[in-house]
């Protein structure tokens, strides 16, 4: 009987007050006195009516106060209050977004009836969280309920398609787009052309945006980043050449991501004209954008205008500290490593983390302080810093060891590792043991690597390179035999170079480039002052057992060499020269450069796969240490 007269005397108040907000719980929301107002909602009880209890859920929501939700929640559940869908999935919002992913779902189950924004609102929650399987195991639930999704359920269950099946999800989820016709949706295709993007379906990513009914600076920044993210640099800058040309006003995202595409291209020119367009711009200076200067600049050879960067930001996070630390170490500099990570400690600002430590590692190895180095994973080893080694760590320190020629020390160390040794970690011995002629412990190392990773040409070609500098042909004939059983190919050199924005790519032994008949006239003529100079081919580095005229015309076909001729011939007379190449340089192509730099009077920029070399007037920036 009492339960009755309560359900009546809930139905009464609340009928009497339907369209009405209590004045003075409305006054305290509206200041975001929000344990004021919960406690109004104590005195009103009975009283309290759906835009009470709704005014009071988006105070909470907007405070991220779950304690607050769980007291409206309890009230309602006290008073007898039967919440309607909207007010049930307000309840489902605030615990998602405090991360109560216990206390949404229960809110969920329990829910007579649902709609498609409470479907979507868990959906969402479970998806911040990173629970993807969850929320696309509910995406399939909603589907066969009979519920229509709508955009945000679509953008949401895009989100989830991400790791090894985020392909696989993804096109699933594109599937029910088509069928549910929201394909040329503005902000379903812009999800869809990001989740593309970010699962490596770059192509599919193309599809999506060109056939975008409209595009906003959202869908041109995604393909964008989907294009840089994936290391095709070129086709990134040229889609920001046609957003340009179209007229659309960039972000500051957008920004970034297209400088990271001139970073991996080192193209100088133009990662100067972006950050002109950057300042025009007017955008505030967001640090994510300061970053992505800061690690352009760097990969372009300009330490100067990176540190530049740096000391002006007003604000530093760990990336900042770690993207000029990265930099000083691809250029060999582990003194200014040094002195930047103790200009770190000192001010105390931020904490250094597993990147920052590598890169101080790294630093040491590539600029001959192995005490240093050593003493730096020492620190690491006491828990000073709270960073844990991890094998990338390890690795530093034998490829610090092995630089240094202490190949015995670098073997013995990884014996006594308390984690299982990577490729990385041998290929490095490996290289040590090809720099150092140590061919009994580069055997162990080059045939584990083929144990570990078969498919990778790369340790073929050294450990076959470390046979052939001992003479050893057979053992040379046996590796390349076993190359060509495996189907395993080497990965051809090529270098680029930028003249007047554009790009020019070449392979070694080129002969496909427009210019080519030009640039082996330049080669040769440059070939004779050098020699007149006193150069003369390193012909070690070729490892082909054949006579020393045929060994001289392979290296002049190296790629490095080549961009570098045709750079002396399209560049202003006194300009930098400035060569990427996608692996290691040899030792005669960067003897090659530093006699360059000294008959032609250039300044010679070229990054390898491994760092930077800067020669002016003969002398490198590695101190011919790399």
């Amino acid at each position: 009987m009492r339960t009755k007269i309560n359900l009546f005397a809930r139905q009464f108040a609340a009928s009497a007050l339907t369209q009405e907000l209590p004045t003075n719980l409305q006054n305290l929301c509206s200041n975001g006195h929000l344990n004021y107002a919960l406690t109004d909602m104590a005195k009103l009880g009975l009283q309290m009516n759906f835009q009470a209890y709704d005014t009071l859920l988006n105070e909470c929501v907007k405070q991220k106060s779950v304690r607050g939700g769980q007291r409206v929640h309890a009230h309602m559940i006290k008073t007898q209050y039967n919440p309607p869908v909207y007010l049930v999935t307000r309840l489902l919002v605030l615990y998602g977004k405090c991360e109560c992913l216990w206390d949404a779902r229960q809110v969920f189950d329990e829910m007579p009836e649902r709609n498609v924004v409470s479907w979507t609102a868990l959906m969402s929650a479970y998806s911040k969280s990173g629970y993807a399987s969850e929320a696309l195991d509910l995406l399939v639930k909603m589907l066969r309920s009979g519920t229509e999704p709508n955009e945000y359920t679509f953008a949401t269950a895009l989100t989830c398609c991400t790791g090894v099946s985020g392909l696989y999800h993804g096109r699933q989820v594109h599937n029910h787009i088509i069928k549910n016709n929201f394909d040329s949706h503005l902000y379903v295709g812009c999800s869809l052309l990001d989740m593309y993007a970010k699962a490596g379906g770059i192509h599919e990513a193309r599809f999506v945006f060109e056939n975008l009914p409209e595009r906003d600076v959202v869908s041109w920044t995604a393909i964008i980043s989907g294009y840089a993210q994936l290391g095709l640099d070129e086709e990134a800058l040229e889609l920001f050449r046609r957003l340009l040309r179209e007229g659309i006003a960039s972000n500051y995202v957008t920004y970034a991501s297209v400088l990271t595409a001139v970073s991996g291209l080192a193209a100088y020119e133009m990662g100067k004209q972006i950050h002109s367009h950057t300042l025009r711009s007017g955008l505030p200076f967001y640090v994510v954008l300061q970053n992505s200067l800061i690690d352009m600049y760097t990969k372009c050879g300009q330490l100067s205008y990176a540190r530049r960067v740096f000391d002006k930001m007003s604000e530093r996070t760990v990336i900042s500290w770690n993207a000029m630390l990265v930099g000083y170490s691809k250029h060999g500099m582990a003194r200014e490593v040094a002195s930047l990570f103790e200009l770190m400690r000192n001010e105390n600002q931020v904490k250094p983390n597993n990147v920052t430590f590598l890169a101080i590692l790294s630093g040491c190895s590539h600029g001959k302080m192995e005490n240093k180095g050593l003493e730096v994973f020492d620190e690491m080893m006491s828990g000073k810093d709270g960073v844990v080694p991890d094998v990338e760590h390890y690795g530093c320190v034998v490829d610090l060891l092995g630089r240094a020629g202490q190949v015995e020390k670098a073997f013995e160390f990884i014996k006594q590792m308390p984690l299982e040794p990577n490729a990385a970690i041998w290929g490095s011995l490996l290289g040590a043991c090809l720099v150092h002629s140590n061919v009994e412990i580069g055997e162990i190392a080059g045939h584990t690597l083929l144990q570990i990773e078969p498919e990778n040409p790369g340790n073929y070609v050294i450990l076959s390179n470390l046979y052939a500098s001992r003479g050893r042909w057979d053992d040379v004939r046996s590796i390349r035999s076993l190359m060509e059983q495996k189907a395993v190919a080497k990965d051809p050199g090529k270098s680029w170079i930028e003249i007047d924005q554009t790009l020019h790519t070449f392979h070694a032994g080129d002969r496909l480039h427009p210019k080519m008949d030009e640039v082996y006239d330049k080669m040769k003529e440059v070939l004779v002052k050098l020699k007149e100079y006193g150069y003369s081919p390193n012909l070690s580095g070729v490892l082909f057992d054949v006579d020393d005229e045929q060994k001289e015309k392979i290296l002049l076909g190296h790629s490095e060499k080549l961009a570098l001729a045709f750079g002396l011939i399209y560049s202003p007379v006194g300009k930098p020269i400035r060569i990427m190449k996608n692996l290691r340089v040899c030792v005669d192509c960067h003897s090659f450069a530093k006699v360059v730099s000294q008959v032609c009077e250039r300044e010679v920029f070229m990054r390898d796969k491994n760092r930077f070399h800067h020669i002016v007037n003969g002398v490198c920036s590695c101190g011919d240490y790399w």
